[in-house]
């Protein structure tokens, strides 16, 4: 059942069409997400240690790692990815029967640095020099507290309706501020990923995650970046979820799933 009303959705969407971004404060419960953290944690060490020795599995900067979550257990919740005010908002944005293409989690360690200003994706009609309305949108929403010292993501305000020279020379002068994002454990984030950003650096001692779930317009397909679903996965799912999942590959089992193999989505900055 929906927390908010149908007003409240369009603020939210609208807040998102005019910012970049906006901000659920504890939309969902912080024991969830406990579940979600003590899930990943073994996910995150076996992404470490199947590195070769002497190689460096950081694929987005410096101590900072991408790493795909398996859809199975307590990532498949329909709960948190077809949570009924997350998809009204994201309806509002991106049009109705959206496409759900992304469950991730960006995480820096101790001795993450800061990422370079950049983008999610290129615009779609880069040869216009016009930016369009929503195309795709990231859910993120972290598997801890995120404070000024653990790696906070930091963006811009109205810069996916810029162009990225203008929005970065504006950044540069000082006439757009890059501001940080703390959130609280249940805080839940819907941002446009035109918008210019960067990861920070984590100053404290234990990791910091964050999940990212990506939804799309109906039509848009960026082959990267995609869910593996297991049958078995996907036939327990309600009509609405197994729906939002359709343009994703469909694998026997979680063991035939890719998530163990090395991360096709290497190139994330536009």
């Amino acid at each position: 059942m929906p927390r908010y009303s149908a007003d409240d959705h369009d603020l939210h969407a609208g807040a998102v069409r005019r910012d970049g971004i906006t901000v659920l404060r504890q939309h969902f419960a912080p024991a969830l997400l406990r579940t979600w953290a003590e899930a990943f944690a073994p996910l995150l060490d076996a992404h470490l240690a199947a590195q070769p020795t002497g190689t460096s599995s950081a694929n987005r900067g410096a101590a900072r790692h991408y790493v795909t979550l398996p859809f199975s257990g307590a990532f498949a919740d329909p709960a948190v990815f077809a949570d009924d005010d997350l998809l009204a908002i994201v309806d509002r944005l991106v049009g109705p029967d959206p496409v759900m293409c992304q469950l991730a989690t960006d995480t820096p360690l101790p001795g993450s640095d800061y990422q370079p200003l950049h983008r999610d994706t290129p615009p779609l009609f880069p040869e216009t020099a016009m930016e369009t309305p929503p195309f795709q949108l990231a859910v993120n929403f972290p598997l801890c507290d995120v404070t000024l010292d653990n790696g906070p993501f930091e963006t811009t305000r109205g810069t996916h309706l810029m162009g990225r020279e203008a929005a970065l020379a504006g950044i540069e002068r000082g006439a757009i501020a890059v501001q940080p994002v703390t959130m609280a454990l249940g805080d839940v984030m819907i941002r446009d990923v035109r918008a210019i950003h960067r990861g920070t650096p984590n100053r404290t001692a234990v990791q910091r995650p964050m999940v990212v779930v990506g939804y799309s317009r109906r039509w848009l397909l960026r082959p990267e970046v995609h869910i593996d679903v297991p049958q078995q996965v996907l036939d327990g799912l309600p009509h609405h979820a197994r729906h939002l999942l359709r343009y994703n590959p469909v694998v026997a089992d979680a063991a035939s799933a890719s998530a163990a193999a090395p991360e096709r989505y290497q190139s994330f900055m536009y």
